[in-house]
Order: C-alpha cells, then structure tokens, then sequence
C-alpha cells in the first residue's frame, strides 16, 4: 500500500499555478446582459481549461467546450502548439492549457477559439463546438462582429476562413520580401510591454480589416540556447535591446469586398510606437502611437478608405506618458474617453474635462457603452485597495464594489461580473449581478493550506505602504530574522489586499521570519510624483525606501532583528535584491536574486528607455543603475537564480553578474534552471525553488 505523500504549502503552491486553477477567468458579458462566458478547469490541480456559459435567467452553467473531448486524446499543456501560441502564452505569462483563450461575435452567440494549432468554432446559445478543417497552423482566431468570417494568423499571415472551412490569405509577405515580414501578430514590444497581444481588428460591419505589418529585420538578433539539449539548435529571437533599433510596425486596411489595401499614415519618425487600435466606426480608426523616449503620445482619427490620419489629442511629459488599460475610447456620442496624470493622479477624461478627483487613482478602462464608463480606480490614501465605478453625465460617479479588496469587472448591457480578492476571503469569489439578482460563479480553485496574517501599515515620513506577516504561532517577545520580499518596481504592487498575494509570504514567516512586504517610489497606486520618481534611476530611492521601510517597522516592532535581515525577489524584484546587498551589506545580510536585470542595456528598449532614457544618448542613468559596476562590493551571501530559457530577462543578466563577481573574488551562488522561461511554471520547479531559497536564507541568517 502506497502511503500518499502530505501536502505541503509549496507543493500545492506548485500544483495550483500559485493558487489560480480553477477559478473563472476571461470573462465577457454579451451585450443584453443575459450570458456570461468564462474559462475554468475543473479543479484546483488541474490546468486543462474548458469554455462555460452561465445563462443569468436560470443561473445555470453549462459546459460548451471540453479540450480533452475536442481533440479526443489526454491533453498536455506544452505539446503541439505553435511558436506563435507559446511566445503568446509566455508574453501572458500564461502557464495554464486547454483553452486560454477565445473570441466572439458582438452579440456573444458564437466563439471560436484554437487547441494544437487547429480551429474549433461553437455556438454559446445552443453549447455546440466543431472543428473547422482549415489551412493552418491556426493562432489567434476572431470571428468578425456579425459572425460571418473567421480572421486568424497562419505563420507570418493572416488568413480569412468561411464556417465550410475554405480560406484565403488577406495578407502575407510579398515575393522576396525578408522573412522578417510577417503580418496580424504583435511585435516583440508591443505583446511584452504596451499590452497589445494582438495585430488585427475587425470593422462593426466585418466587411474590413486593420492588420499590423511587422518588419523585423532591423532588430539585432539573439541566441537562446538550452544547455541540457546540446543537440538542439539555439533558439533565434529577434531581441530590441535598450538603444538598439526596434521592429517597424505599420498599419493597412484590407476590404474584403474587393481585396483593395489601404495604407494607414502617420508621423511615423516622430511616433514609431503603435500602442493601440480600436474601430470607432465601419470607416473610422482611433490609433494610439508614442514617440521613441515616449514623452508624447498621440490619439488620431484615422480613415480606413483614405488612410489619412488627423491627431486629436495629445500628451505629453517632461518624464513618460503612461498607457493605461482600455485608454483612449469614445462614447456613442463621440466624445473620446482616456486616462491621464492630470493634478498629481491618474484621472479619467472626458471630452477633456476630469470627471474623477484627485482622491481616486485611476487604474484601467473596462468599457464605454450606452453613455456611461466603467473604469477601475484606488482611493488615493488607500493603494493597496482598487475597486470599480461607473460615470455617466446624469450621475456623475458611482462606486458599483466597496472600498475594500482588489476588484475587477466585466459588464454588458445590465448584467455585471464582479471578481473580488481580500484578505478576509480565502477564495477570490467571482459575482454576477443583474437588478435584484445576484449569481455566484463555481470556482474550484484550492484553499490555501497557510492563512496570511497580515498588517497593513503606511510608515516612516514618506508614508510607504507596507505589509508585515508574523509567525502563526509567534510568542511576543521572540527575536525574527527578516525577510524583505518586495517587487518595488515600476506597474506592480505587492502590497494589496488579497488572500493569495500573501501567501508565499506567510510561508516563509511560519519558517521562522518576520516578512515585510514594501512598495516603495516607482510602483503604481500613489499618484504622479510617486511614480516618476525613478526617472533616470531606478537604483536610488528604489532601494532607499526598502531601508526606510524596514527600519520604521523595526521600531515599531522590537521582536524584528534588524542584524539578521534577507532580502527575496523576482525579475525587477531580483535586481532590488541583488542590489541591496551590493549597496547596503550594512542593512542587508542575504539575497535571493531571482531573474534579475543586472545590466539594463540588456534589456528592452520599450521598458528601459521609458526610465533610464536611450543609452546610445546618455549611458550615464545606466551606469548608476548597473548591478555588474558595484561586483566587488559584494560582502553577503548572494544566491542568484535564472531561467536558462528566458527570453524576456535573458540568463546573460545572471551570468555576466556571476562572471564579475568571481573576476573580483567575490563567493556567490548560482542555481541555473533548465529548460525554465520567465514564468517558471513547471511544477516541480516551482515547489523545489522555494524549498531551495528558505536553505539558503537559513543558512545565510
């Protein structure tokens, strides 16, 4: 008889996807408000996704697509996608399978959506799904809004398929052209950072296509290799580094009635970035581009028949103009909605005009329909809190969540999906509400095995936010290592009201440690002047503030032992570790340097020049924020982690790190992670590396 092995918090950590499994996600709301559409596995363990609906007359869900039925054999989350699927999936951070997305008509009756490179379309009124025989392999399927055709991306171009199956190429490279050329994807860039994943858009009418053209050929090009499979080729990826020349993007409109294309122009040299597409009308295009040092961005009406363009609004910054989520859109009266840092605050525009105060942070739009705007927002004194909120010229704002928790929302026509995370829910719990009803979704996502006990605090004179776990079990008197775990970068908080964002936290405070969570200067959630702070450094008041932070918690807490202190991280959050120990050994005993950027000239030029400007100009904001510069400073024990995969924080970051630290003499560790990207999702990796990092902070402390 096999004894079952006992769950631990970083086995299920690792078996859970980080406690996500399980529970609804991607979800759209059809217009009259009567479906809701959703993604959801079937427990919390399982990371096969399946396609369900929730008719919100009955309340009751039905499953539209099963991966495993679909193609009628076990499923696997990695096997047999596309090169396209799997740079979309890592872009995404994407570590699910099954379905991991879909797209739908405007009326969301019909779906379509891709497994194994092969399209399956589907009814969501009658919960019908089929594949559709096409020329593929089939990425990024989207039928158009009046679900007649189905547009997808086949290679380097983009195809349009009728529900018999037949399909013709609408756009590809010309005869001769580079294999550089591709057309309907996302660049580089645009998918990593500007929050675009796609490169085509439908007109209203599905009588026309926006396709993104992108030139490849001036990006140097990279080599990533696997060294567990020396007898496999290194993988080629065309890699814009700060400083270096960036992918072309341009934009055309194809009509289907007549095969005509129609070049969309701008100022191209002045504006190379294209952030964003959206349809005002069947001939009309809103395009959103940014200048190269992005401290003007550009909204421009363009015409899809004569391919003229005429700005219609403009910002600009003497440091970066931020793209927001959703940001810019129009009403059905045609004003144009966006976000921007207006008094100090992100603040939703209308018409030019602020409709928010400077009391709400404004986070992202979620839609403009029927003369109203529903938009994410925190109260400016309460970052760690983001909730949502409608406006309309009648009644001005309203707040449709409370104040408390991490909200997001879905909405259409009166119905509204309401997914909501705290620290007082175990399980984030996801809520339809039309009128007086209201429906919970199933989730089968797990409860974690550790309870976070967290206090929020704002402390020293800057008022940083703050998270502190103690041990469950701690006596009051007790002396705790500390253990920093901070992200403390640019666009991401760790100090939020939710269950599962302290999870890990709490676990390595029930070994022994006192955690402290710090978001200082350069994460969102607190205004205009708290972001730009890292403008042209992204060392100094980065780390300043984790100092500050910990020593006003150790004041107010005497159990914390400030001459035992680590300090753990991930990407952003491994430089800052990294980084402490190098610049302050007298504050910092010990670091775990997960991915860290060591050298930013290393990285993207979309991100890096955003902060540190354009080193071919000004290497100077690079060399005070290079980590490989401060090598032999090195004093405390260092253990560096990377992805020996990794294409967005590449592994020449921790190995040109480790090469001038034993060039000056200076011990450290490296723990190489084959075959492992940036996500780090397979499972056994995920449990061990935490296992790994709590030896070495025992060891270190």
């Amino acid at each position: 008889m096999t004894t079952p092995i006992a769950d631990t918090y970083p086995r299920q950590y690792a078996r859970t996807q980080r406690l996500s499994l399980g529970e609804p996600r991607n979800i759209s709301v059809s217009p009259d408000g009567s479906r809701v559409v959703f993604l959801r596995s079937r427990g919390g363990s399982d990371s096969v996704n399946c396609l369900w609906v929730l008719d919100v007359d009955t309340g009751e869900e039905r499953l539209v697509a099963d991966p495993k039925v679909l193609l009628s054999a076990g499923l696997d989350t990695t096997d047999d996608l596309t090169p396209e699927e799997k740079a979309r999936r890592e872009r995404l951070r994407e570590g699910a399978g099954g379905i991991t997305s879909y797209a739908t008509d405007r009326d969301v009756t019909v779906y379509c959506c891709t497994l194994s490179g092969r399209l399956f379309v589907g009814g969501l009124v009658s919960a019908t799904a089929r594949e559709v025989e096409v020329h593929g392999p089939v990425f990024d399927p989207r039928p158009d809004p009046t679900a007649r055709h189905i547009a997808y991306v086949c290679g380097r171009t983009l195809r349009v398929a009728e529900l018999d199956g037949a399909s013709r190429e609408i756009a590809g490279p010309a005869s001769g052209e580079s294999d550089g050329i591709s057309w309907g994807s996302a660049d580089f860039i645009a998918a990593e950072e500007m929050g675009r994943y796609r490169g085509y858009w439908w007109s209203p009418d599905g009588q026309r296509l926006a396709v993104c053209r992108v030139d490849d050929s001036p990006v140097q090009t990279w080599f990533i290799a696997d060294p567990t499979h020396p007898e496999s080729a290194p993988s080629e990826v065309k890699y814009p580094a700060a400083g270096t020349e960036n992918a072309r993007v341009t934009l055309h409109v194809f009509s289907l009635a007549d095969g005509t294309r129609t070049d969309v122009v701008w100022d191209r040299k002045a504006l190379p970035y294209l952030a964003d597409v959206t349809w005002v009308d069947d001939t009309e295009l809103l395009i959103t581009t940014q200048s190269r040092d992005q401290k003007t961005l550009v909204v421009s009406r363009a015409n899809a028949v004569t391919g003229t363009s005429d700005e219609i609004w403009t910002d600009t910054s003497d440091t970066w103009v931020d793209l927001v989520p959703g940001s810019p859109d129009r009403l059905p009266d045609r004003r144009l909605v966006v976000v921007a840092d207006r008094d100090g605050w992100k603040r939703l525009l209308i018409g030019g005009i602020a409709v928010t105060g400077v009391d709400l942070n404004v986070h992202g739009v979620v839609s403009c329909e029927d003369a109203s705007v529903v938009f994410t927002a925190n109260p400016s004194d309460r970052p760690e809190a983001v909730g949502a909120w409608r406006w309309t010229d009648a009644e001005g704002l309203r707040a449709l969540t409370a104040a408390d928790g991490m909200h997001g929302i879905a909405v259409g026509g009166p119905t509204s999906v309401v997914r909501r995370a705290s620290t007082s829910l175990p399980r984030a719990a996801t809520t339809v509400h039309r009128g007086t009803t209201t429906i919970s979704l199933t989730s089968h996502s797990e409860t974690p095995i550790v309870t976070p006990r967290v206090t929020f605090a704002r402390r020293s004179g800057r008022r940083i936010p703050t998270a502190l776990l103690l041990p469950t079990n701690h006596v009051p008197g007790t002396k705790l290592p500390v253990l920093m775990d901070p992200y403390g970068g640019p666009h991401a908080q760790r100090v939020v009201d939710s269950y599962a964002a302290h999870c890990t936290s709490q676990w390595f405070a029930d070994q022994g440690f006192a955690v402290l969570v710090v978001d200082g200067r350069g994460t969102p959630g607190l205004g205009t002047e708290w972001e730009r702070s890292v403008h042209l450094d992204l060392a100094t008041h980065v780390l300043q503030d984790q100092v500050d932070a910990l020593h006003a918690a150790g004041a107010d807490n005497p159990d914390l032992d400030l001459t035992r202190v680590g300090i753990r991280g991930w990407s952003f959050g491994g430089y800052l570790a990294a980084l402490a120990v190098l610049r302050r050994p007298d504050v910092f005993h010990a670091a775990v340097a997960g991915a860290p950027v060591t050298e930013w000239r290393l990285y993207d030029t979309h991100y890096t020049e955003r902060y540190l400007g354009n080193p071919s100009i000004d290497p100077a904001p690079y060399d005070g924020s290079s980590l490989l510069r401060d090598a032999d400073k090195l004093s405390r024990p260092l253990l560096l982690v990377h992805g020996l995969t990794d294409d967005n924080v590449v592994a020449a970051h921790t190995l040109q790190l480790s090469s001038a630290l034993l060039a000056a003499g200076r011990p450290h560790e490296v723990l190489p992670l084959s075959g492992v990207t940036h996500m780090t999702p397979q499972p056994e990796v995920a449990e061990n590396l935490l296992l790994h990092q709590l030896d070495f902070l025992r060891r270190s402390l």
